[in-house]
């Protein structure tokens, strides 16, 4: 395994790259969009270079990462050599098969590929293609530059070999791997989103505020972040996703808090619009 694609280069697939680059990874970043890949050049460089500076990478390391990188707005050019593809697109169900579609046809039959997704079912994904036992879910968290851990999420028809590559890519990264076996939301998001919607129902029902929710989740369970703050820091609009999925596989619990579906009506979608649970505006 040495050469892996990542296909979307927004906030999580910039951050695979940048990941599998410090892994010792060449790794190809691609989007239908110049500008996404610009703003995803930038991102990655001032990252790795303020991480040196503060000690926590080497110059020397950065430098070498920074040289196996390219970025692409061309598709069949950025995955014509690798050996794992890491799908970061849309999340939803019917963009990504017509992703690894796209992938199944332009790829090398031995190339490996991943799906990052917090909730989708890698097996409904993987139907799609003529090689289901080479496909996976690696749930990869942001920031994916100072998140430890990455969910690897087997299918159905996923194969031995393929986990255990996939296992061996994360643990270069410097990431720790869990193995799940396929199931809505998987683990954590499984968790997060039921203590997220519970922080948004308790914030209609006046029980505290937005921070005070945040403040007594961080100081009293340890948790780095509120779960309001998380909701905001993921985007409102993709934790609506997330929860009408869950919703429609898991049931009643996880229906969608009715704060959140007005706040994505509204248009306020947490820190990328300026405006969620808080203010960013300043």
């Amino acid at each position: 395994m040495k050469n892996i694609s990542v296909i979307g280069a927004g906030t999580m697939g910039r951050g695979i790259a940048y990941a599998a680059a410090l892994g010792g990874f060449n790794v190809v970043l691609n989007d239908v969009s110049e500008e996404n890949v610009k703003k995803a050049q930038q991102y990655i460089e001032e990252i790795m270079r303020g991480s040196a500076k503060k000690g926590f990478l080497q110059t020397e390391e950065v430098e070498r990462a920074l040289t196996q990188i390219s970025y692409s707005t061309d598709f069949n050019e950025a995955v014509k050599e690798s050996d794992l593809v890491v799908e970061a697109v849309f999340e939803l169900m019917e963009v990504k098969i017509e992703m690894f579609k796209k992938l199944d046809d332009a790829c090398p039959t031995h190339t490996i590929l991943a799906t990052n997704t917090s909730t989708m079912s890698p097996t409904e994904i993987a139907a799609q293609t003529k090689r289901s036992d080479q496909c996976i879910a690696m749930h990869f968290f942001n920031p994916v530059h100072k998140m430890k851990l990455i969910e690897v999420i087997r299918g159905l028809d996923t194969s031995d070999e393929t986990v255990a590559k996939v296992m061996e890519v994360g643990k270069k990264m410097g990431k720790e791997c869990v193995e799940v076996n396929e199931f809505p939301g998987f683990v954590t998001s499984r968790m997060n989103c039921l203590i997220g919607n519970e922080a948004m129902n308790m914030l209609v029902e006046g029980v505290a505020s937005a921070a005070d929710i945040d403040k007594a989740m961080k100081l009293g369970l340890n948790h780095p972040m509120g779960p309001l703050e998380l909701a905001d820091l993921v985007g409102l609009d993709s934790r609506l996703r997330n929860m009408e999925y869950l919703y429609q596989t898991l049931g009643e619990k996880y229906r969608p808090s009715p704060i959140l579906v007005k706040y994505v009506k509204a248009g306020r979608l947490g820190k990328k619009s300026g405006k969620g649970f808080y203010d960013y505006t300043n």
